[in-house]
């Protein structure tokens, strides 16, 4: 899919594409990666609390053992 960066840096994605890869209006993460670059969902926002759990998007959070035990300290709490 080819797209264009006007001339104030900006970058569309197209909608598709967002709603394949879970991006939503808002902050999200970018990273070069070679000459690449790599746009992620920021995880804070990914996360989402319905009744009693903890639910992640469909284009998934990075989550790891110490986030696991934070949100479960959090909740006993």
């Amino acid at each position: 899919m080819r797209a264009t960066i006007d001339k104030a840096g900006r970058l569309a994605i197209r909608k598709q594409l967002r709603e394949v890869v879970g991006l939503r209006p808002g902050e999200v993460e970018v990273f070069a990666e070679g000459t690449g670059l790599r746009v992620e969902p920021i995880a804070g926002e990914s996360l989402e609390v319905r009744g009693a759990r903890i639910v992640i998007s469909a284009a998934g959070a990075q989550i790891d053992d110490a986030l696991i035990q934070s949100l479960r300290d959090a909740g006993q709490r």
